[in-house]
This record gives C-alpha cells, structure tokens and sequence, in this order.
C-alpha cells in the first residue's frame, strides 16, 4: 500500500510541475494560445501515461498477493490431506490391533472351552460287561458302587480315583493330613459311622466312600474330575 501512494504522489507532483509549466509559458511565448494548448496536450498525454503506469502496478500487486494467496490455500490443502491420511493410517493400525485382540481372545477362549469339555468328561474308556473283570477289593467296591445305585460305567473313575489316593489300600495312611484307608478319609475315624471295623474292613470303607462321593460330587466320575482339576477330591 505504501508504493502505492508513493507513486500516487509521483504522479501527482509530476502533473504540477507540469502545470506550472504551463502557466510560465503562457507568458513567455508570443503565441499564448497555441503554446497553452501544446502543452495541456502533452501534460494530458503525460497524466495519462502516469495514470496507466499506476493502474498496471495496481494489477501487478493484485495479481501477487492473489498468488501468494493461492499458494497458502495450496499448502493448508497439502497438509489436510497429510494429516486426513496419517489418521487414516492410525486408524488401520487400530482396526488390525483390534482383530489382532480379537482373534487372541478367540484362541483362549477356543482352548478354555476345550479344557473345560475335557474335564467334563474326566473318562471315555472302555466300559467293564461287569464287576466279575476285576479281582479283590476292586470287585468288592465294583460291586457296592452298583448296589449304591451308580451304573457300571462308573466304575473305571472310581477305579483310578482310589487307585491314586491309596492303591485301594484298606491301610494306607498319610500321616501329614491323616487320611486313612481306600478312600483316604480326613480323619480316618469319620467311617465309624458306617461300622467299627472301619480300620480293616474295604467294605467299610468302600461304603463310606461312595457315601462321601455322592453327596459332594454326585457320581465317581464327577469325584475323579474334581481329583483330576485340583489334585484333591
């Protein structure tokens, strides 16, 4: 703006001194007319040059500070589009993270599931036709369990449950907890209940045992899950 008026200023200065040429010649010439119309011409033909000159400068500075003026919107549109593509970037990255946890929980639910299915079904062996397949205090276990009312399918989980805790030992003893027996009872004395011989009887014991089973567990093979996921039943 300040070249602007500088030039206006010019121009003005200029069509003064112009003017003021005209008047002295007006006295200096013997033909006042004609010199007076001479110059009026040239200082309208000066004026006009200076005023076109002006005008050009005028646009020459518009057109500029248009171009500045674009090449900013320019650069403000370059770093919209950077930025629209690093959040889209961020964006991706989150989705893939979140399949990514996705697909992880997936997989442990998958296998926990799998887990849980096996232990829910602690045995899917071979069934025994009966009780006349097994010898000792398995047969006689073999055969209350049936007269308890568990079917025969029930017995290779009784099997192995007492076969870990005590070998189906009517004497084995565990002198750190206490536990006594076939079913290694907490302490021993509990399968008084069922009668006194409860020291060397396997029926005895055997009894008290299936009693233990069904009224925590239900079933021999829910006892045998329970050993199977705690070590302890």
């Amino acid at each position: 703006m300040s070249r602007l008026w500088s030039r206006f200023g010019a121009r003005t200065a200029a069509v003064a001194l112009l003017s003021v040429g005209v008047a002295g010649g007006f006295y200096l010439g013997e033909d006042r007319q004609t010199q007076e119309q001479g110059l009026t011409a040239q200082v309208g033909r000066q004026v006009d040059q200076a005023e076109y000159t002006y005008q050009r400068e005028r646009q020459a500075d518009h057109r500029l500070q248009s171009s500045k003026q674009r090449a900013a919107e320019y650069q403000a549109k370059l770093r919209a589009a950077a930025a629209a593509k690093e959040a889209a970037e961020r964006a991706k990255a989150a989705e893939a993270a979140a399949a990514n946890r996705k697909k992880e929980r997936d997989a442990a639910e998958a296998e926990a599931k799998a887990t849980a299915e096996a232990k829910a079904k602690p045995y899917d062996g071979p069934i025994p036709a009966s009780c006349a397949e097994y010898s000792g205090n398995r047969k006689v276990g073999c055969a209350i369990m049936l007269d308890k009312g568990f079917g025969i399918d029930q017995f290779p989980c009784l099997d192995r449950l007492w076969t870990k805790e005590s070998g189906w030992n009517v004497k084995a003893s565990n002198s750190s907890s206490g536990a006594y027996g076939i079913p290694q009872a907490v302490p021993g004395s509990k399968m008084g209940s069922v009668a006194d011989d409860w020291r060397t009887s396997a029926a005895t014991q055997i009894k008290w045992g299936l009693g233990y089973i069904k009224g925590r567990y239900d079933t021999p093979c829910g006892a045998w899950q329970q050993s199977q996921s705690e070590g302890w039943y």
